[in-house]
This record gives structure tokens, C-alpha cells and sequence, in this order.
């Protein structure tokens, strides 16, 4: 019994951080991406700034989106399992 437990509680955080590692990755590269293709953007024609600061900032909101559901389910990897 003592074996099964821990390797239950083992799992449980390998788990946990297989999941915050591959969704922080996700985000930080979404989120490279976003920010790379709006300098991009605001070099070709800096009179659109304002325009694309804004939609990057949208951008990378929703991208951010994806590492805290990741950090959600990590934790409730934790917690409840």
C-alpha cells in the first residue's frame, strides 16, 4: 500500500509539471508571435500604432489565456488527485 501511494503522489507531480511546462511554452511562443508580427506591422506603417498596440495587447491577453488554464489544471492535478 505504501508503494501505491507514493508512486500515485509521484505521478501526481510529474503530471503537474509536464502540464505548466508544455502550456507555458504554448503561451510563450503565441505570445512571441503576437508581439513580433505587431513591431512588424507598426514598422511598415507607424501611423496604424495605435491600432495595432491595442489588437497586441487583445492578442496577447488571449494568448495568456491558455498558460493560466494550464496553471488551473495543475493545480486541481494537486489538489484533487
Amino acid at each position: 500500500m505504501e508503494i501505491s501511494g507514493s508512486l500515485v503522489t509521484v505521478a501526481k507531480y510529474l503530471a503537474a509539471g509536464f502540464v505548466m511546462g508544455v502550456g507555458s511554452i504554448g503561451a510563450a511562443l503565441g505570445e512571441g508571435q503576437v508581439a513580433s508580427h505587431a513591431i512588424d506591422g507598426m514598422a511598415r506603417q507607424p501611423e496604424m500604432e495605435d491600432s495595432l498596440l491595442r489588437t497586441m495587447v487583445i492578442g496577447q491577453a488571449i494568448t495568456e489565456s491558455t498558460g493560466i488554464y494550464s496553471l488551473i489544471v495543475a493545480i486541481m492535478l494537486l489538489m484533487v488527485v
